[in-house]
């Protein structure tokens, strides 16, 4: 367990790569959720996920390793792996011991991005990820990526969009949003009013927020110009985090109109996240905040948040009857 967030690391699906980042017979080096691991892409064009370390003298796979065909080779001795983990040769034996494997892990592929199963229990995946209907459509531009490390965790974060005191009070909104939220399993929807602030004026908009556990969350903004932002917050270990952002926008007028805009857009989203940063690394996380009318459904988030952490109890208050 770390010592600043008492829950250790959640459960869910959360970004370990982009496509684009790992061509087939690529290897790469990973570290997250504790763990070491290594990525690699089959000739034939999956992308496979396992334990880093060969069992056999614990050579690090995604240093050296190479692709052959649809396994990876280790580089200490040439065993050779194939997506499930199983070794499947030994060049200088016959038999292959039958303790040779490596965990694997199960992946998927949304968005031109591949995301990893994380359960510290070892259950299998709990639910899928749905489809994003923006994501390649010719009405809106390609996702344009951002990524930052912060020393934080997943839950400390994902609490930002239900926190609606400090878009005021940290990042100089034109007001305080006002917020509603749904909650269906894993699946939490957060709608929100806003008033943007513009060279023109002070314009209405909304936010609408559908995260899937803490991985898999997408933000679409709707006022100056509509924005998709796909996020996914996977951590390294659990006092840190790395943060990938993807903007998409929908295409207004000539190119170069949707290009100021959005440009103009994401600089604003981005602007706000950095300046959530030294908070994040910075603060402590309470299990039994003080908390007052107009803080937001913090207490409904947290209590969706709890099946995220396989042996997660109740909070030691009553976190509605705390905002009394």
């Amino acid at each position: 367990m770390g010592t600043r967030f008492p829950y250790g690391l959640p459960s869910g699906w959360f970004q370990v790569a982009r496509l684009v980042d790992i061509e087939p017979g690529a290897v790469k080096p990973l570290r997250y959720f504790g763990r070491d691991l290594v990525l690699f892409r089959e000739m034939s064009g999956a992308v496979r996920l396992l334990d880093a370390h060969c069992p056999h003298l614990g050579a690090h796979l995604g240093h050296g390793g190479r692709v052959d065909g649809d396994e990876i080779v280790c580089p200490f001795h040439a065993w050779r792996f194939d997506g499930s983990g199983r070794c499947t040769k030994i060049p200088y034996s016959e038999k292959v011991p039958r303790q040779a494997a490596i965990a694997p892990w199960v992946t998927v592929e949304r968005c031109g991005l591949v995301f990893a199963w994380h359960d510290r229990v070892g259950r299998p995946p709990m639910w899928t990820l749905p489809e994003i209907p923006e994501y390649g459509s010719d009405e809106w531009t390609p996702f344009e990526p951002r990524t930052w490390s912060v020393r934080t965790c997943n839950q400390e974060m994902a609490e930002n969009a239900v926190d609606l005191a400090h878009f005021l009070y940290l990042h100089g909104t034109a007001s305080m949003p006002t917020t509603s939220t749904s909650v269906d399993g894993p699946h939490m929807h957060v709608h929100s009013k806003t008033h943007m602030t513009t060279p023109a004026g002070v314009v209405e908009g909304s936010i609408e927020v559908d995260s899937y556990g803490f991985g898999y969350v997408t933000t679409r903004f709707r006022g100056i110009v509509e924005t998709l932002l796909l996020s996914s917050v996977t951590a390294i270990d659990e006092d840190h985090v790395d943060v990938n952002f993807h903007f998409s926008v929908k295409k207004i007028g000539g190119g170069s109109i949707t290009r100021g805009v959005g440009k103009a857009f994401v600089a604003e989203v981005t602007r706000q996240l950095e300046q959530d940063i030294p908070i994040w690394e910075n603060k402590v996380f309470l299990p039994s905040p003080v908390l007052c009318r107009g803080d937001g459904p913090i207490g409904p988030f947290r209590r969706w948040a709890r099946q995220f952490y396989p042996e997660m109890t109740n909070d030691p208050v009553d976190l509605d009857a705390a905002a009394e």
